[in-house]
């Protein structure tokens, strides 16, 4: 990522990826780039619970993984992670627990307590916690994190559990949502981020995100085009230096803006 001779960060398309990430993805993109974090991975990868927490993480997640491969275990769990736990007290027509039975592509982490289940379906992942008491083809409930913010975790999860309906997995494998103007910053601001860690000046990122044509006509000292690229750096560094806490759980404000 410092390499100051790379060029990977020019083409936008490479950067498509971005306007489908939910937050915690989003975090995980910032993070990695962050050259401390990069340091402590390449001294403790064979020992990935040290200085996790840190970073609020379970364990260390390797950093060359963009957020399409990579599954990092957040701590404390992101508002987005649905926790599954025996039922009681089921009812008669209460469903087992399989797991293998959930759509989708999946990803088995174990954190030393729990097991953490990943499942992609085409632009969304969802994540579970599984209860170590929970076996195989037992009845299974849901449970929400209690506090101030109950229906924040509500909804940040609400979406994610339609998709575990059998009926609907089809349906909401193919529904995707139309990439916002928050969707867009970011892409831009990792593209921006990814410019300056290889050391491209701010005219060099304006370059390459707005044109040479659009620099050469607007570039100038009290010019927007230059306070915005200004913006998208100092945006990225805040970010990338913990701010990407604040996209892990509902309600936070990115900092930065």
């Amino acid at each position: 990522m410092a390499d100051s001779s790379a060029v990977h960060w020019h083409p936008s398309a490479a950067y498509l990826y971005v306007l489908h990430l939910d937050g915690p993805a989003l975090a995980w993109e910032y993070l990695r780039r962050n050259p401390e974090y990069r340091r402590v991975w390449q001294r403790h990868r064979r020992r990935p619970q040290y200085e996790a927490h840190r970073w609020c993480l379970r364990l260390l997640e390797d950093p060359t993984r963009d957020a399409r491969d990579a599954h990092p275990d957040w701590f404390p769990d992101p508002s987005s992670v649905v926790q599954v736990y025996p039922d009681a007290d089921p009812t008669d027509d209460a469903l087992p627990f399989h797991l293998w039975h959930f759509p989708g592509r999946k990803h088995l982490t174990h954190d030393g307590k729990r097991l953490v289940l990943t499942t992609q379906l085409v632009d969304r992942k969802l994540r579970m916690a599984i209860s170590p008491a929970l076996e195989d083809g037992m009845p299974y409930a849901y449970a929400v994190r209690a506090g101030r913010q109950l229906r924040e975790h509500w909804r940040a999860i609400e979406a994610d559990l339609a998709m575990l309906d059998a009926d609907n997995a089809h349906h909401s494998a193919i529904a995707t949502d139309r990439p916002g103007r928050t969707a867009m910053l970011h892409m831009r601001t990792l593209q921006a981020l990814d410019g300056t860690l290889a050391g491209a000046s701010q005219r060099g990122v304006a370059e390459v995100l707005f044109g040479i044509t659009a620099v050469a006509e607007r570039w100038y000292d009290d010019s927007d085009l230059r306070a915005q690229v200004r913006r998208l750096i100092r945006r990225g560094q805040t970010l990338m230096g913990g701010g990407y806490r604040h996209l892990l759980q509902p309600g936070g404000t990115t900092p930065g803006r």
